[in-house]
């Protein structure tokens, strides 16, 4: 052990990561109790620290020996992945490394002779306590672990919703629509019929069915589709104290006018939305005489405050981004930051990164330079104000310059030709309650275009200023489609007599001239999903593959670096790579460089791929809660007819979407009519065998909302005129004419399913 002296009394989790890279042996409760002097309640308190510790990631979960994840512990949990060749190949079963850094593979050497007889041979998923010696000298990266014991199989929680049946049974009622049978439920754990519950298996048979171990609450309750997709995504709510203590810290750090260009007499705004509690951006421009003009965008100088090496960006890495759902955000930042310092409020002093841009008369960017500076913003203005502004010639003249700038850009922007596909996006507007007021689609402005313009024009100049540099890059990057896809979508368009040559440059503008070309509202539709679903998903990497969809050569995110870790990354380097960095803070407790990390400067790859994982993360939880309040908003309305258009075809049905609304529901093929109704992949259509009725992609139909499961977020539909002797979809609870019940201050259908449905538990 080393002979440091520790301070006495409980530890701060800094210090207890302290010891554990000191010490020479495995560190365990009793030796990190002794080093710090603990006794009676102190012991008690840090194992629950410990605890806390091991489930953020901070150190590996084993009760005898703790080590700092990231490395290999000396005694540790593997997970068995691979039998090679009758080599037991395994994984550290916690391994949660804040730079997404892929687990080392461990030669697991199982015992010989008798011990070997008393002991099970392992297969893939095996758990095992083991030592591990790393041979072929440290940074070898070569690993051996010789097992200890066998451990349980460990099971992951389920969320679902308690139901009782006749018998007072409990059963799990799964919330992800993809599961379509409950379990039984063996231990409610004090759980009442309707709420919310995290529960796993009571045994190894699931006849053992499901052990409740919390409840969560009414899951119709307002703000309770949020948790849920919290809840099931894993996605950190709360702050290390650590880092909220070093967020207090970093807002009370001087900004130094010295060592900042100072703009805080132009009139910068900041054009945000309505409910915008933080503020990134704001932006500047006047003419330069010539036809041109001189722009600013300036930006939240995050990089000033959170620091590379401290708790509070390791707290900022592990969530990646910001979270938004309609009823909350999950900062990416602690709110004293996010809301507050960092945040461009109007008529105070803000630290910002500026991007200076002279804009031509033909919208190309002839000149950019960053700077750090101080900002005073002049205002902040909502997109529906502005757009008013402008619309009633009553704008100031700076908002004026704006769009004058503006239209400059969009003159560059179309020579460029980039991906237009008219995605309608929708908002849900809620009470102060929490419950919702209305459900509709988000309104495309000019005010919109005019910042979104300045934002790629300013992450475009980004991205060239670190290449000047030859300095790290973390680009955004959106690869051309591949060409499987492209080869689906020349056999679908070649259903309707549209050609796609593959022979020719595949650009975004082939795909616009061929939406433009398309006259017909209904066959548009079709050619729009088409050439969406052909596209491939945009991720952030060090290596430059272009942006397809905005035809840039280059591109990098800069202009969000309060909610995106990846643009707080480009802020680092762009301090590296033009000496912007400033003095040195008082606060020891504060890191003292606000440049990259020596560990993301060598390998920018894993933490690129952790924060895109994030990213998906997030998309998916922020649609999956859009769709459970949108089924409960249409709750109230089952029975009702909708026009809708078909978004997807499978052998099992059709996908709808109600116009003008966007919620998604499906059509089983059940419903659409007594005879067998044939697949066409290629074409993506369902045809009728003996009356040659189609259904396909892009069609306007007139459906009945036949069942909206708020829990789920599923929706289904049928035909308005279901044909004789196919029979409808009964609603979950009841008929298509019961009226919903009022529970609490909400309108929901009866939960269960039809009556005609026994519960089943899941076959394994």
């Amino acid at each position: 052990m080393a002979k440091t002296k520790f301070p006495q009394g409980l530890p701060s989790r800094q210090q207890v990561l302290d010891f554990i890279a000191q010490s020479a042996e495995p560190a365990g409760k009793r030796e990190i109790a002794k080093a710090f002097g603990l006794k009676g309640t102190e012991k008690i308190a840090l194992k629950a620290l410990l605890k806390d510790m091991a489930e953020e990631g901070l150190i590996d979960g084993n009760r005898t020996a703790f080590h700092a994840m990231g490395g290999v512990p000396k005694v540790t949990v593997l997970r068995v992945v691979e039998i090679d060749e009758g080599h037991v190949l395994a994984i550290p079963d916690s391994w949660q490394p804040d730079d997404a850094s892929p687990p080392p593979r461990l030669r697991v050497i199982e015992p010989k002779g008798k011990a070997r007889d008393r002991q099970a041979a392992l297969k893939p998923g095996d758990r095992v306590l083991a030592r591990t010696e790393e041979v072929g000298g440290p940074g070898s990266g070569k690993w051996l672990a010789h097992p200890m014991k066998k451990l349980p199989q460990q099971s992951e929680q389920v969320m679902g919703v308690v139901e009782l049946d006749g018998a007072g049974k409990g059963w799990l009622a799964p919330i992800d629509k993809r599961e379509r049978h409950a379990a039984p439920i063996s231990d409610l754990g004090g759980a009442e019929a309707g709420q919310l519950v995290l529960a796993e298996p009571a045994g190894r048979s699931p006849r053992s069915g499901m052990r409740v171990t919390a409840v969560l609450g009414d899951p119709l309750a307002p703000r309770a589709f949020s948790l849920i997709a919290i809840h099931k995504h894993g996605i950190p709510m709360t702050f290390a104290p650590e880092a909220l203590d070093e967020a207090q810290a970093a807002a009370r750090l001087p900004l130094s006018q010295d060592h900042r260009e100072d703009l805080r007499a132009l009139p910068i705004v900041a054009i945000d939305p309505s409910d915008a509690r933080d503020h990134d951006d704001a932006i500047w421009a006047e003419p330069d005489g010539a036809g041109g003009f001189r722009a600013l965008v300036a930006i939240a100088d995050v990089s000033f405050y959170v620091r590379p090496g401290g708790q509070l960006d390791r707290d900022a890495r592990k969530r990646g981004n910001s979270v938004y759902f309609p009823d909350r955000v999950v900062p990416m930042l602690p709110e004293v930051l996010s809301a507050d310092v960092c945040s461009l409020k109007s008529g105070a002093d803000r630290a910002a990164m500026a991007c200076h841009l002279h804009i031509a008369a033909d919208g190309r960017i002839q000149d950019f330079r960053f700077t750090r500076a101080l900002v005073r913003i002049h205002e902040v203005i909502a997109y529906e104000e502005a757009q008013a502004r402008i619309d009633e010639d009553r704008a100031e003249p700076h908002l004026q310059h704006l769009w004058a700038a503006w239209r400059l850009l969009e003159k560059a922007r179309k020579a460029r030709d980039p991906l237009e596909l008219e995605l309608p996006e929708r908002r849900v507007m809620l009470d102060e309650q929490g419950r919702i007021a209305q459900i509709a689609l988000r309104e495309r402005l000019d005010a919109h275009r005019v910042v979104e313009d300045f934002m790629i024009a300013a992450n475009v100049a980004a991205a060239k200023a670190l290449e000047a540099k030859t300095a790290p890059v973390v680009y955004r990057i959106h690869e051309p489609p591949s060409r499987e896809k492209l080869l689906a979508l020349k056999d679908y368009l070649a259903t309707f007599e549209r050609k796609l040559s593959l022979g020719q440059v595949i650009t975004p503008g082939l795909f616009n001239r061929m939406l433009k070309d398309v006259t017909d509202e209904a066959e548009r539709a079709l050619v729009m999903e088409a050439v969406l679903r052909s596209q491939t998903q945009a991720y952030y990497g060090p290596r430059n593959a272009g942006h397809f969809g905005l035809a840039l050569g280059s591109y990098a995110h800069f202009t969000s670096p309060i909610r995106r870790y990846a643009d707080l990354l480009v802020h680092r380097a762009l301090v590296d790579a033009y000496g912007l960095e400033q003095p040195r803070p008082a606060d020891h407790g504060i890191p003292a460089t606000s440049g990259l990390s020596d560990r993301d400067r060598g390998d920018l790859a894993r933490v690129s791929d952790a924060i895109s994982a994030a990213e998906r993360r997030a998309m998916e939880a922020e649609r999956e809660t859009i769709d459970r309040y949108v089924a409960a908003w249409l709750s109230t309305r089952v029975g009702e007819v909708f026009d809708t258009r078909i978004t997807g075809v499978q052998k099992f049905g059709l996908f709808a979407t109600i116009l003008g609304l966007g919620g998604d529901g499906l059509v089983p093929v059940s419903t659409l009519g007594a005879e067998r109704f044939n697949y066409d992949e290629k074409a993506q259509r369902l045809i009728g065998e003996l009356s040659g009725e189609e259904f396909a992609m892009g069609m306007i139909l007139k459906l009945r909302l036949a069942e909206a499961n708020p829990l789920t977020g599923a929706l289904k539909f049928e035909p308005v005129d279901v044909a004789e002797g196919v029979q409808r979809i009964e609603r979950r609870g009841g008929k298509l004419d019961v009226k919903p019940k009022v529970r609490g201050k909400h309108m929901v259908g009866q939960r269960g399913r039809p009556g005609n449905i026994r519960h089943q538990g899941r076959r394994r």
